[in-house]
């Protein structure tokens, strides 16, 4: 084929825009603005408190250089939890459960990201389903949100990292509806989020 014009590429790529606004693109974009619009009200961790969700017991701030992970990929913050909404079942060896919940309306994790006066930022959430109950409910693949297959999360015994940070194996979700991600707003990292002030408070 011939060199193309300016003008025809401007044109294709303007082109190919509509198209992407018109399917997947633009229903992941409504899809994460509904989240957002859900979990608003949880930018205040207090209201997040009052309903129910409690700060991950270890305190752990994910960060993905900590879990022995490319620094690059950046950080997913605090993890505070909704028990019920996991169904939570066991602690130990690993967090375990039964949540097969998949509803982004009423995420089952929040994500905070530690501010250097002690305060908390709300920059996500998540939502995790632990796979023996997944299968136990008749499912044979992984969930789906906004057209994207949900990770798939185990620990590898031959790796130093804990690639399932705590927790049975299962899928998990992220939603980054507060806080803009280059990688991607469904990537489980975020370059644009930081532990650094929680590891300056020792933790």
């Amino acid at each position: 084929m011939g060199e193309k014009s300016p003008a025809l590429l401007v044109a294709l790529s303007m082109t190919l825009s509509a198209i992407g606004m018109q399917g997947g693109w633009a229903d992941e974009a409504s899809d994460v603005a509904a989240v957002r619009a859900a979990a608003e009200k949880y930018q205040d961790v207090n209201v997040a408190l009052a309903s129910g969700y409690v700060p991950d017991p270890s305190g752990h701030c994910v960060d993905a250089a900590a879990e022995g992970l490319p620094p690059e990929w950046g950080a997913m913050g605090l993890h505070y939890l909704n028990p019920a909404v996991l169904q939570l079942t066991a602690s130990e060896p690993r967090v375990d459960g039964n949540s097969t919940h998949t509803d982004f309306m009423a995420p089952a994790i929040l994500l905070y990201e530690p501010q250097a006066d002690g305060s908390l930022v709300l920059v996500g959430v998540e939502n995790l389903v632990f796979q023996d109950a997944w299968k136990k409910a008749g499912n044979s693949t992984a969930p789906v949100f906004a057209g994207r297959t949900w990770d798939t999360m185990a620990d590898d015994p031959n790796t130093a990292a804990d690639e399932a940070h705590g927790f049975a194996p299962h899928f998990d979700q992220h939603v980054w509806a507060f806080r803009d991600n280059p990688s991607g707003v469904l990537m489980p990292f975020n370059p644009n989020v930081t532990c650094e002030h929680q590891m300056a408070m020792g933790h």
